[in-house]
């Protein structure tokens, strides 16, 4: 299970990190509004624990943004501001957990471990965007309510793209979930496969879902 740790306060962090670590969780810590926002870019997390109060900018307005971005990952909000009406605030924004400070990591974990069996009963077998369909059950990919014939790369390929719409995915992260420790840099396979796959799901010229964000990867919009 991985956690993002949105924590700007050294000890509190640390003590997070080493808590769930030891408690079989993959923790990362974000320090700032920034490095939160990269790490949710550059990877898919099972739960987020956000502080409200941080350096560069208020937690309630990063998970606005999230929300309003598309990102449906649960956040549990971890905070000093313990008012019934800062908690009705969070709920309301798109925050699935509310839990104040000071707390115990015993109820912390609880409340995870809540989160994920919620997260897990509602996931979809179906993913939809923009007319595309694709059934994660049947292995099977629709355009338009039309059938389309994809390689098991291709659809592996679609598949990060349709769990992961809005993010920008490094080059190499594809790379490593496609090709594990196989697949070498300095080829341009990847670029070969994202033209097929343009070319079998793009139908508008000159206008393509996959967007190549150079020096860095492509996003899925």
């Amino acid at each position: 299970m991985k956690v993002l740790i949105v924590e700007d306060q050294t000890r509190l962090g640390q003590f997070l990190k080493q808590g769930l670590t030891e408690c079989r969780y993959t923790a990362e810590w974000a320090r700032t509004c920034a490095e939160a926002s990269d790490a949710l870019a550059q990877s898919a997390f099972d739960v987020i624990v956000l502080d409200l109060g941080l350096p560069n900018g208020d937690g309630l307005d990063l998970l606005r943004k999230w929300r309003n971005s598309g990102f449906n990952e649960p956040v549990l909000i971890l905070s000093a501001r313990d008012s019934v009406e800062d908690r009705i605030k969070g709920l309301d924004i798109g925050a699935d957990d509310y839990l104040p400070k000071p707390f115990s990591l015993d109820e912390l974990q609880a409340r995870i471990r809540s989160l994920v069996r919620r997260q897990a009963s509602v996931k979809k077998s179906l993913l939809v965007h923009d007319g595309i369909e694709l059934d994660l059950m049947s292995r099977t990919v629709k355009l338009n309510d039309q059938p389309v014939e994809l390689t098991s790369r291709e659809y592996a390929l679609l598949e990060i793209f349709m769990q992961n719409q809005g993010r920008i995915l490094p080059r190499t992260l594809i790379a490593e979930k496609i090709w594990s420790s196989h697949y070498d840099v300095d080829t341009n396979l990847l670029d070969v496969y994202m033209s097929r796959l343009r070319s079998k799901l793009d139908l508008t010229p000159g206008k393509s879902r996959f967007k190549t964000v150079r020096g860095v990867g492509y996003q899925f919009v």
